[in-house]
């Protein structure tokens, strides 16, 4: 289910132990990216990528797109 939420929310689901990922390019991420996130570039996206995910917490997804 997705849900687009704001600050406040993000960072309530953070403090109860979300995981927070970002689907930037690899070199987006390393050049900036938001405290705590992992990457998972979404154009290299793969089923056996998320397993790095924990299934019993929440996960945020954040992309930021200047278009």
């Amino acid at each position: 289910m997705d849900t687009e939420i704001g600050i406040d929310r993000l960072k309530e689901l953070l403090a109860d132990g979300a995981q927070l990922v970002e689907v930037l390019p690899a070199k987006e991420y390393g050049q900036a990216h938001l405290p705590g996130a992992i990457n998972l570039p979404l154009g290299k996206l793969h089923e056996s990528d998320v397993t790095v995910l924990d299934r019993t917490r929440a996960v945020v997804v954040y992309c930021w797109d200047a278009l």
